[in-house]
């Protein structure tokens, strides 16, 4: 790990950097930097960037410094937010050379918006899978059209499910996430019982659920965007949330389930359909017991 960070500071990165969480252990190549949207209302995330695709000898050469280094590699994800929006023959160049200085890759992951999913045609999707490229992680955060439409996803519930359905077909592990109280109190029901039958129709093989926590760079937007009054959810009405979604989401195959970002109020993980009881009956002791509940100060998006 410490050699890891070491190279991470070598290579210079271009911050803020994200990653998901299972990525902890994975080298990073930022191939693109920022996001080409950058237009949802609750990301902060690259706000502070303007979206450049980074040139191939600046990424070979990174490829190079690293592969000396960390030779025996087996994961990498391919950064920033934007990684399918390349070209499919950049991005095959980058995956080939990849694969080629780290005889050991098992999984190259990056993210991937509904938008750019759909701008690949089937024929370059299953390419670049072959070439590689063997997960993605797609935000859906909402299955209702109205609440989409308010946080600009630049999506609808449709193009989400086409999307993901694409991927699926191409041969990638798909990791999708959702955001409990992106409506508010007013959308609750709504947005979980939509949500849930995006959730169901796509079938991820990963879901996460994330809690909204409004950073102080986007609030503003957010409200404004939302265009009517946002109340939101205390943490009660966060778990009610959470308990609808777990009882209503109906997988074709099984799912593993987690809601252990660092923005939730409680670390829950299991498997759907087989562990949907077990969770429902801890959600519900959580509501009963909020003292178990994690701190707030404890909590960030």
């Amino acid at each position: 790990m410490m050699l890891l960070i070491s190279i991470m500071i070598e290579l210079g990165y271009d911050y803020p950097l994200y990653r998901p969480p299972s990525e902890a252990n994975s080298v990073i190549f930022q191939v693109t930097l920022g996001c080409s949207f950058n237009k949802c209302s609750f990301c902060n995330m690259y706000r502070t960037k303007e979206y450049s695709e980074r040139p191939w000898e600046e990424i070979k050469s990174e490829i190079d410094i690293v592969s000396k280094s960390l030779p025996q590699t087996e994961r990498i994800f391919l950064a920033d937010g934007d990684a399918i929006n390349l070209r499919t023959e950049k991005l095959v160049q980058i995956l080939d050379y990849i694969r080629e200085k780290f005889p050991n890759i098992q999984r190259i992951s990056s993210y991937a918006m509904p938008k750019n999913l759909m701008q690949k045609s089937q024929e370059e999707l299953t390419q670049l899978h072959r070439r590689g490229l063997n997960m993605l992680y797609i935000g859906i955060e909402t299955g209702n059209d109205l609440l989409l439409k308010k946080i600009t996803k630049g999506a609808t519930s449709k193009s989400i499910i086409d999307a993901c359905t694409r991927a699926k077909k191409s041969g990638f592990i798909i990791s999708c996430m959702i955001i409990l109280g992106i409506g508010g109190k007013k959308y609750s029901v709504d947005h979980i019982k939509e949500t849930a039958k995006v959730v169901s129709a796509v079938s991820p093989d990963f879901l996460a659920a994330l809690t909204l926590i409004i950073e102080d760079g986007v609030y503003d937007e957010f409200m404004k965007k939302f265009d009517e009054p946002f109340e939101t959810l205390d943490d009660s009405l966060i778990l009610n949330e959470l308990e609808l979604l777990l009882n209503d989401i109906n997988p074709t195959a099984s799912m593993v389930f987690r809601a252990n970002h660092a923005s939730n109020v409680y670390s829950i993980g299991g498997n759907l359909p087989e562990d949907k009881q077990k969770m429902l009956s801890l959600v519900r002791n959580l509501k009963e017991h909020p003292e178990l509940l994690k701190p707030k100060v404890l909590r960030r998006f």
